[in-house]
C-alpha cells in the first residue's frame, strides 16, 4: 500500500510525505515515492497520525457480552483511530489466573480487529499467580484500589505491600479510597434516602477519596521502586503527586487522563445524568482545567478513554443501580481533535499523548510512531469535515454515546492496523486481525 501526499504528524513534527507499506510495516517515508503494484491512498490535504494506543478499556468479554465483545468494541476502536488497546481484568470470571488470562488472549487472537493486550488482575489472595505473568507479552498488572466487581478490590495493606515489593512489571491502579466512599455514601443516604441525585456522585466519590488512595499508591511505589501508572486522574489535588522534570522513559511514577475528565464537569450532570457516571467521578470545572494543564505540562503522560460500555437500560436506573462507565473509544481521538480546533492543544501533542507516550511507557515493541521498520498502525484524518454523532453511526455494541448530538469538526477517514485497511470512509473492512502487543522488557 502507498499513502500519497499525507501531512504527517509524528515526533513533534508536521510535514508532507508519502508512506510505503510492505508486509505490515512501514518500508519507506519520503517526499515522493512512485507506485508500482501498490494500492494507493490519495491523502492530499489529510493528516496522518500514528494509530492511537488506548491503555485502558473494558471490552466485557468473557461473561458480560450483552454489553460488548472484543469483536464489537475493536470495530468501534478502529473507527475511532485506535489501533491498539489494553483491556482490563474485571470481566467474568475475573482474569486472576494465568489460565483465565490466556483465555482472553485466545479470544483476542480470533476476534480483534485492533492490536491487543490484556492486564493480569490482582486480588487479595492471588500473588502467586500474579508473579507468573510474563512481562514481555502482557502489558501489566491492574490493581483496583477502589470498588470493583467480584474479588478485585485490593484493600488489605499487607497484600498491597506484597504486590508493590515483589512485582517487577508495570502496575496500573484505580485509586479511590473505599472507606471514604462508604462514609460519604452513608451521609448521602441519610440526606436523600435511596433517591440520591446524580449530582452527588462527585461528592460521594470525592476528591479526598481519590487523593487518599493515589498518595498511598505513590508512597508504596517510592518505597519499593515500583513502576506505577495511576489511571484516570480526576482531581487537581492529585496532580501534585507527579513530576514533569524527568523524561518519560525514566519515570517510575506516571499518570493517565481520560477523555471524559477533560470534556465534562459537574455542571453536565443536569443534562447528561447517569450517562456520565464514571468512577472516578467527573468533578469540578477547576479539576477539569487542572487536568488539561497537567496533560500539556507533562505531569500527566497519557490520554486514554476508559471505554466501559453498559446497556442504555442499565444506565437509566436510579443512582445506586446505574453502573459506572460509558462507551468512548470511537470518539476519543475526534474529541481531542475538537480541542485542537479550539486552540487548546497541538496536533503533535495529541500524537504524543495518545500514541508515542503509551508506547514509551509500556515499552511497546515497534509501535506508536510513524517510523521506517515500525508496524503500519496509521490513521488518516480529514481535519475540516464535520459529522454528527448519531445512533446509526455508533459502533459500540451498547448503541449509545455521551457524545450523541455533538458535531465533531474532524473525521477519521482511514485506519490501518498492521498495514491492513481496517476502516475506510465509514466502512469496517474486517480483513485480517490485530496482533498481540509485545514489550521490550
Amino acid at each position: 500500500m502507498l499513502i500519497k501526499s499525507a501531512i504527517i504528524i509524528n515526533e513533534g513534527q508536521q510535514f508532507e510525505a508519502d508512506v510505503l507499506i510492505k508486509n505490515g510495516r512501514i518500508e519507506k517515508i519520503a517526499s515522493s515515492i512512485s507506485a508500482n503494484n501498490e494500492e494507493v491512498i490519495d491523502a492530499s490535504g489529510k493528516y496522518l497520525f500514528p494509530g492511537a494506543i488506548d491503555d485502558q478499556v473494558h471490552f466485557r468479554e468473557p461473561g458480560l457480552t450483552h454489553k460488548a465483545t472484543i469483536f464489537t468494541e475493536s470495530r468501534a476502536a478502529v473507527a475511532g483511530g485506535v489501533t491498539s488497546f489494553m483491556e482490563m481484568p474485571n470481566t467474568v470470571p475475573n482474569a486472576l489466573t494465568q489460565d483465565l488470562l490466556a483465555d482472553k488472549y485466545a479470544i483476542g487472537a480470533k476476534d480483534s480487529l485492533a492490536n491487543y493486550s490484556f492486564f493480569m488482575g490482582a486480588s487479595n489472595d492471588n500473588i502467586e499467580e500474579v508473579l507468573k505473568t510474563n512481562p514481555t507479552d502482557v502489558c501489566g498488572l491492574k490493581i483496583f484500589m477502589g470498588s470493583s466487581t467480584g474479588n478485585m478490590l485490593v484493600d488489605e495493606e499487607a497484600t498491597l505491600e506484597g504486590l508493590f515489593s515483589k512485582v517487577d512489571m508495570l502496575i496500573a491502579t484505580h485509586c479511590e479510597d473505599e472507606a471514604t466512599i462508604r462514609r460519604n455514601t452513608e451521609a448521602a443516604k441519610v440526606q436523600f434516602g435511596e433517591n440520591v441525585p446524580i449530582e452527588q456522585h462527585p461528592i460521594i466519590r470525592s476528591a479526598e477519596a481519590c487523593y487518599t488512595s493515589s498518595s498511598m499508591a505513590v508512597g508504596l511505589a517510592k518505597k519499593y521502586g515500583t513502576q506505577l501508572h495511576i489511571l484516570h486522574i480526576s482531581t487537581a489535588k492529585e496532580i501534585e503527586l507527579f513530576d514533569n522534570n524527568i523524561p518519560l522513559a525514566e519515570k517510575k511514577i506516571t499518570a493517565e487522563a481520560c477523555i471524559h475528565h477533560l470534556w465534562f464537569n459537574n455542571s453536565d450532570y443536569t443534562e447528561k445524568g447517569s450517562l456520565i457516571k464514571w468512577n472516578p467521578a467527573v468533578k469540578t470545572s477547576e479539576d477539569q482545567q487542572a487536568i488539561f494543564e497537567a496533560v500539556l505540562s507533562g505531569k500527566i503522560d497519557v490520554i486514554a478513554t476508559d471505554h466501559a460500555p453498559h446497556t442504555l437500560e442499565e444506565k437509566q436506573n436510579s443512582y445506586f443501580k446505574a453502573p459506572s462507565g460509558g462507551p468512548l473509544i470511537q470518539h476519543g481521538l475526534p474529541a481531542m481533535l475538537d480541542f485542537y480546533q479550539q486552540g487548546k492543544i497541538t496536533l503533535p501533542q495529541i500524537a504524543e499523548k495518545m500514541s508515542h507516550n503509551p508506547a514509551i511507557l509500556f515499552k511497546i515493541k515497534d509501535r506508536g510512531y510513524i517510523r521506517e521498520g515500525y508496524y503500519a498502525d496509521l490513521v488518516l484524518v480529514d481535519i475540516d469535515n464535520p459529522w454528527e454523532v448519531e445512533k446509526k453511526n455508533i459502533l459500540a455494541k451498547c448503541g449509545w454515546s455521551p457524545f450523541e448530538g455533538h458535531t465533531f469538526k474532524s473525521k477519521i477517514t482511514h485506519t490501518l492496523v498492521n498495514g491492513k485497511l481496517a476502516y475506510a470512509n465509514g466502512t469496517i473492512q474486517e480483513v485480517g486481525s490485530g496482533e498481540r502487543l509485545l514489550f521490550n522488557r
